[in-house]
């Protein structure tokens, strides 16, 4: 009796532990395509990012086929791959059984099992490695236990006078990086459309060796940083939060406990809309937008609705950018009509597309350059331009001001283009226009400053004063007095650690909308 028990306890270990090689070698293989997927498509990422666009993926307008790869990459081939393995196996023995090989003694077991167990071993941890250092897992450990928590210099925006308010226009340049302004590098400067409709000497302003975050780097990223102030983590930064049972999982809000920049406009009677060509569902763009005081957010499925022929999108992404300002001029004769008739400011924001690897070449885009990117960057800045030129001749100059920005600085992937000009370049940074109706522009702009900065400086822009000068962790620009106790007065290498530190209890409070 004792000799079965033992041979069937011997037969489950055996299944148990060949099921064990077959998930270990899934997972391997699951996180080695991941890793390989991601550095194409994005290069390296963070631990944040990885987990706040996974959780609100498109496949309609949000990058869809890039969406089905993944899903058939990193969900379907390695179960494939394994399951191959598996059969390859079991019949491998049922042959040896048939054969009667299994009475033989095998020369060298051990070897072949030597040979399996590294195979086995090579596939794991090649994969977790691969995957680590693709999505930052060192760095997100020690930001875990980083000294530093961004709530002790964090500060809520106070308006002390709105007298001065007047309209906002708020446009980001997908990928819009300043240094492919330089023609020393690349073909052409692909910014030259728009440089001209925004000349200095009309009065045009700009924050000299503007940077993207660290930490930044995509669209999300981008949108937080300039609008709240703050770096964007998401709620597993909270998780060792006390409050983290209070956090809001639904995605019914986003950031709800921020005080972002369409919250302060909303407050003082700011009518605000969001324009973009694609789908504003992917990475809950709509619901950070809808969360903090836009009341309007036209996305691709409004485009599709009013008619717009099928040229005018592309498959991956959305509305082109030439179609998107034709909107915009639209709205913006129906906001700035509002505005004078009830004497409420409005806040139009606007997102571009074109310009979205991998690209794409509408008929209205003349490639005169070896790299089709440069010309389609520089057929992009042509439709904003355009754009800027409109509101000049209808006169909105006068009571508008004008807030142009990259979102991020371009993506590096091994897909991308540029890795030539950019992959070492020693100082990349974001383009950005500025327009106060007005404003002294003898005064220079606070050079050196990063997207937390472009908050208060957007306020201001809009004729709001702000305490200080001060909001979430930024300083507006429009000043060289940085107050002691700001986070932007601290060494930077402090600062860098604050900026990527996991500040538990501070995005607990603010994803839980306190």
């Amino acid at each position: 009796m004792s000799g079965q028990i033992l041979d069937v306890t011997r037969r489950v270990g055996v299944v148990v532990g060949r099921v064990l090689v077959y998930v270990l070698i899934w997972l391997g293989l699951a996180l080695l395509i991941a890793a390989a997927g991601i550095r194409f498509f994005w290069g390296e990422i963070s631990v944040g990012q990885m987990l706040l666009n996974l959780v609100s993926v498109e496949t309609d307008g949000g990058g869809g086929g890039i969406v089905w790869l993944g899903i058939l990459g990193v969900g379907v081939l390695p179960l494939l791959i394994t399951g191959g393995i598996a059969l390859w196996q079991y019949f491998r023995r049922r042959k040896r059984r048939l054969n009667g090989d299994e009475l033989r003694s095998n020369r060298s077991p051990w070897i072949m099992r030597a040979v399996s167990t590294v195979l086995v071993g090579a596939v794991v941890i090649g994969g977790t490695t691969a995957f680590a250092s693709t999505v930052g897992m060192a760095d997100y450990i020690k930001a875990a236990n980083s000294k530093y928590n961004i709530g002790d210099y964090y500060v809520e925006p106070t308006v002390t006078n709105d007298e001065q308010k007047r309209n906002l226009v708020l446009i980001y340049l997908e990928s819009g990086e300043a240094t492919l302004a330089d023609d020393q590098l690349f073909e052409k400067d692909a910014f030259v459309p728009l440089k001209e409709a925004t000349e200095p000497a009309d009065g045009w302003q700009s924050v000299e060796d503007f940077q993207q975050y660290k930490g930044g780097g995509w669209t999300m990223a981008g949108l937080v940083s300039t609008q709240c102030g703050v770096p964007l983590k998401g709620v597993g930064s909270a998780e060792e939060s006390k409050d983290a049972s209070n956090l809001d999982d639904d995605g019914d809000t986003y950031l709800a406990g921020a005080t972002c920049l369409g919250d302060v406009l909303d407050q003082h009677g700011y009518t605000n809309v969001f324009l973009g060509g694609a789908n504003a569902a992917f990475a809950a763009k709509d619901t950070f937008l809808n969360t903090h005081g836009y009341s309007e957010v036209k996305d691709l499925s409004d485009w599709r609705a009013a008619g717009e022929p099928e040229e005018s999108f592309r498959k991956d992404w959305g509305l082109s950018d030439e179609r998107l300002m034709a909107h915009a001029k639209e709205e913006i004769d129906r906001l700035h009509a509002e505005a004078e008739q009830t004497g409420q400011p409005f806040n139009l924001s606007m997102l571009t597309l074109d310009t979205h690897e991998p690209v794409h070449v509408y008929d209205y885009c003349d490639v005169d350059t070896e790299n089709t990117v440069t010309s389609v960057f520089s057929c992009s800045m042509t439709q904003v331009a355009g754009f800027v030129d409109y509101m000049k001749e209808k006169g909105y100059l006068e009571d508008t001001a004008v807030v142009i920005m990259g979102d991020h600085l371009k993506h590096m992937s091994a897909g991308d283009a540029f890795h030539e000009q950019l992959d070492h370049h020693n100082n990349r940074t974001v383009f950005n226009r500025i327009w106060v109706p007005g404003r002294d522009t003898g005064t220079t702009l606070r050079p050196g400053a990063d997207q937390l900065n472009m908050y208060p400086t957007i306020l201001e822009a809009a004729g709001l004063t702000l305490k200080n000068q001060e909001a979430g962790l930024g300083v507006s620009t429009f000043t060289s007095e940085i107050p002691a106790k700001s986070a932007q007065a601290m060494e930077r290498e402090a600062y860098t650690e604050l900026l990527e530190s996991l500040s538990p209890q501070f995005y607990a409070e603010a994803w839980a909308g306190r």
